[in-house]
């Protein structure tokens, strides 16, 4: 049995925690935000709000973190991105309160970013050329020579949201950093803004790292198929890579057969298609192949458009 000194205690301690309860709810109740809620719910009435305290405190906390927001990395509500919002409904026997998380624009910007992303798969090509994001000044003004380019590029993102996917690509040829890349990465990027898959591939990386696919055939037929599937591909610096019978018609080979007249393919290079296939008619082992090589150039040339990539080197600017 507890003592009569415990009992006393026990209700000094009650009345002191119903006082700062009492002092919450009407600090609460003149908050300008539950001032409006309460004029559109007349029937929000003491005893409500008495009930609902912790829903309308959260309320209020949350909306004014967000008028202060810190930034979504730092952010100091319950749910990161998101806000506590109230709905008051009135019942046969009480008024209910009931709360909400809804997201912030941030956290939905973020979300829309992050769902691009995740549309385009990079084999060794810099990240950052991906997530980096794109500028008018970049794409369109940093070098004037390049402009016939881009614009034949902005006219195939274009072509793809009005008419769909197109079973032609581009194939870009320019000298050494003159941003072939990153336009190829700027129409990944706007494009899978679209709903479109994509990936590039940097060439003379995977021609090696290929290699080491050989005790591991299950990843390299994982790895092929995605080049296959994928909406959109990019390889990278083609002509680049050092070449082998078995890169050029097994791998390649596969890969052009199954997307002609499929999926658009495309390339960056520093040949133009001649070149190319001079490139692809010889290799280390074998030596001159000039029937192999014209094979491989016939499930390129008849699907890419021609786009070539003036202006100065930009790499290391």
């Amino acid at each position: 049995m507890e003592s009569l000194g415990e009992l006393l205690r026990g209700g000094m301690q009650g009345r002191k925690l119903l006082k700062q309860a009492e002092e919450k709810l009407q600090q609460v109740a003149s908050h300008p935000l539950v001032t409006k809620l309460r004029a559109k719910h007349p029937e929000l009435d003491h005893e409500t709000m008495k009930l609902n305290l912790n829903k309308l405190h959260q309320y209020v906390t949350e909306y004014g973190n967000c008028t202060q927001c810190p930034g979504l990395d730092r952010c100091p509500n319950d749910l990161e991105g998101h806000y506590t919002l109230l709905s008051v409904e009135r019942g046969d026997d009480r008024t209910r309160v009931f709360d909400q998380k809804v997201a912030c624009k941030k956290f939905l910007a973020k979300s829309t970013q992050d769902a691009v992303r995740s549309r385009i798969r990079s084999f060794y090509v810099d990240e950052r050329a991906l997530s980096q994001g794109y500028s008018s000044l970049e794409i369109l003004d940093k070098d004037p020579e390049r402009e016939e380019a881009v614009g034949q590029v902005i006219d195939y993102i274009f072509k793809m949201r009005e008419d769909g996917l197109q079973k032609n690509g581009l194939y870009l040829a320019g000298q050494l950093g003159t941003g072939k890349t990153f336009l190829m990465c700027y129409m990944l990027y706007e494009l899978a803004k679209d709903g479109y898959t994509g990936a590039i591939v940097y060439m003379p990386d995977f021609a090696e790292d290929l290699k080491s696919m050989f005790d591991d055939p299950l990843k390299m037929k994982e790895t092929i198929d995605i080049l296959k599937d994928t909406d959109l591909l990019v390889f990278d610096d083609i002509g680049a890579e050092n070449l082998s019978p078995w890169l050029r018609d097994h791998v390649m080979g596969a890969i052009l057969n199954y997307r002609m007249n499929r999926k658009p393919t495309f390339f960056t290079s520093n040949h133009d298609l001649d070149a190319l296939e001079k490139h692809f008619s010889f290799t280390s082992k074998d030596g001159d192949e000039e029937f192999k090589g014209r094979r491989i150039m016939d499930r390129i040339r008849p699907f890419v458009e021609l786009v070539k990539v003036n202006g100065h080197n930009k790499r290391g600017k």
